[in-house]
């Protein structure tokens, strides 16, 4: 009798060691599927909150552009500088609750209103989106055609002398920044440079209108082939222009 007494005992020890074990696994599981529940209820988006504030893929390889722009260059352009701008992007108008669907170029013509964290990023984006697609691999005598020759040389005398006013806007422009074919208010064609990544859509820059094409002068864009030569790049970039997406932007 002692002997079955015993093992009662223990059988019934097992069993309440099982049930307590059960209700502390289904117990963390509950708290687990809490702690999921909440952290999710919390979860703040980091995403953006605008329209065209993604980086594009490049509309080539970064070899394409060589011997003008390096691929070493143009990787590092656009994989670090150009994403920064991006990213940077994001987080401003996160910070500065900039509404669901606003594009870059709402934000851009009503500059004014934001921060400079804002201001530098979202022309820096802008600008290298628009860098990007306004450029093709090298092309041999590369000059525009139709209605967009026609505009620049009754603005300039000819196209020679549209190059070189745009070459004399890259050269002088002091440090960073860009220069810029733009079109004004009343649709007449016009040269001018800004300074770091300002473009002619804010209302803050020192040039106003809707930009056509701009070439990148910041030392980043050039240096590790051009070194101090910035016009040397500025020449070779030129047969590198994407006349058909300018014309578009034109029309």
């Amino acid at each position: 009798m002692m002997k079955t007494g015993t093992q009662t005992s223990r059988r019934q020890f097992i069993r309440n060691t099982a049930k307590g074990s059960l209700a502390i696994t289904l117990g963390m599981a509950g708290l687990s599927m809490m702690s999921s529940s909440c952290k999710t209820t919390k979860k703040v988006t980091t995403g953006p909150v605008g329209l065209g504030f993604d980086q594009t893929p490049l509309p080539y390889a970064y070899n394409a552009l060589e011997n003008i722009i390096d691929a070493t260059t143009m990787e590092i352009h656009y994989t670090r500088h150009a994403a920064g701008y991006s990213k940077s992007l994001k987080e401003a108008a996160i910070q500065e609750n900039v509404p669901e669907g606003t594009t870059v170029e709402t934000i851009l013509k009503n500059i004014s209103g934001y921060s400079q964290k804002m201001r530098n990023n979202a022309g820096g984006h802008y600008n290298h989106e628009m860098f990007w697609h306004t450029m093709r691999p090298k092309t041999a005598d590369n000059k525009p055609a139709g209605a967009l020759l026609l505009a620049l040389e009754n603005r300039f005398g000819s196209f020679g002398n549209f190059k070189d006013k745009f070459n004399e806007a890259a050269k002088t422009r002091f440090g960073s920044g860009w220069a810029w074919l733009y079109t004004d208010a009343a649709g007449v064609l016009k040269i001018g440079s800004t300074a770091n990544q300002d473009n002619p859509l804010m209302n803050t820059g020192e040039i106003n209108g809707f930009p056509l094409l701009g070439i990148d002068v910041w030392e980043h864009a050039y240096y590790l082939k051009y070194q101090n030569k910035r016009m040397d790049y500025v020449d070779g970039w030129w047969s590198l222009v994407n006349w058909d997406a300018v014309q578009n932007r034109f029309a």
